[in-house]
């Protein structure tokens, strides 16, 4: 929200992003309830002539600019070796910690996560099921395939049960500066609503 509030493009809205990260850190629970549940974030912003993915592990992150095609994010790293921005110490820190050699090329999902980032586009988690849905439709998604895709139950992208799914946005950015952007949000948690 500050990233929107305080820059005008994705990029220097990343740039608020990790200024705040490395000044602050990142916390909390992610539930209401007694459970200690926290997890890192992950971030895709967007503006009309760019996007990036933003991904963290405590003040460390990556970013990649989004070159085509399309991509997702889910509760799990999938910046592998295109990192087009980083924290100033991310691989010396995984060095230090004796995650990463220094020797072989640097994959940010596999030195910092706890998956195994050769399964994380075959298994059937949700990360898998969001890519598989957007490339089905890569060329042609429209505002009501990708509500299509928000509402997708079986692929656990529209969460049930403990980890229930809380909202979704989709959004409309026009390369024309004189066309409208256009937002739509659920009006209630579950986007099948």
């Amino acid at each position: 929200r500050l990233g929107l509030e305080r820059a005008d493009t994705a990029e220097k809205a990343l740039s608020v992003i990790v200024d705040l990260l490395e000044k602050y850190g990142q916390g909390g629970n992610c539930m209401e309830s007694n459970m200690a549940f926290t997890y890192h974030n992950s971030f895709l912003i967007a503006d009309r002539k760019e996007a990036w993915v933003l991904e963290t592990s405590g003040k460390y992150w990556a970013a990649e600019k989004v070159q085509g095609g399309v991509r997702n994010i889910s509760n799990q790293l999938s910046i592998t070796t295109k990192i087009d921005r980083e924290h100033p110490e991310l691989k010396e820190y995984a060095k230090s910690n004796g995650w990463w050699d220094g020797e072989k090329e640097f994959d940010f999902a596999a030195t910092y996560s706890y998956v195994n980032t050769a399964r994380m586009t075959t298994s059937g988690g949700r990360y898998c099921e969001g890519y598989k849905l957007l490339n089905k439709h890569k060329g042609s998604i429209t505002s009501e395939i990708m509500m299509e895709i928000l509402r997708d139950k079986e692929s656990g992208i529209n969460m049930e049960g403990g980890f229930m799914t809380t909202g979704s946005m989709v959004s409309v950015l026009p390369q024309q500066p004189n066309l409208p952007c256009i937002h739509f949000f659920t009006g209630t948690p579950d986007p099948a609503r």
